[in-house]
């Protein structure tokens, strides 16, 4: 299942490179909300924000022109994600939101 142009806040951006016991990794994490209430584990309300990979470390040159005037209140952005169904090693039915495309929203300041 596909979600597409997904109105959300980014809340940060990190760049992650360099080796790993010999192996070579490159990722940027951008950092979404997500909404407590819906943790189905108690009585919880606000935002959290959840890493959602994306692209590799190029990506982040991409906004890196934001690093020293990041808004506390975060960056409009569109998403796109793709829910991937599966199951555990407990053999649990799970699923996932994959981060597939991000960008400013449009009259975004990024």
């Amino acid at each position: 299942m596909k979600f597409t142009n997904q109105a959300s806040t980014c809340f940060g951006i990190k760049e992650s490179q360099g080796e790993f016991e010999g192996k070579p990794f490159s990722s940027t994490t951008f950092y979404l909300p997500a909404d407590m209430a819906n943790n189905g584990s108690g009585r919880a309300m606000g935002v959290v924000t959840t890493p959602h990979k994306y692209g590799d470390a190029s990506e982040f040159k991409k906004w890196e022109h934001l690093a020293n005037s990041f808004p506390a209140a975060g960056i409009p952005v569109l998403c796109d994600f793709d829910v991937v169904a599966g199951r555990d090693a407990n053999g649990r039915d799970t699923s996932k939101l994959v981060l597939v495309a991000i960008k400013p929203a449009p009259g975004a300041k990024a």
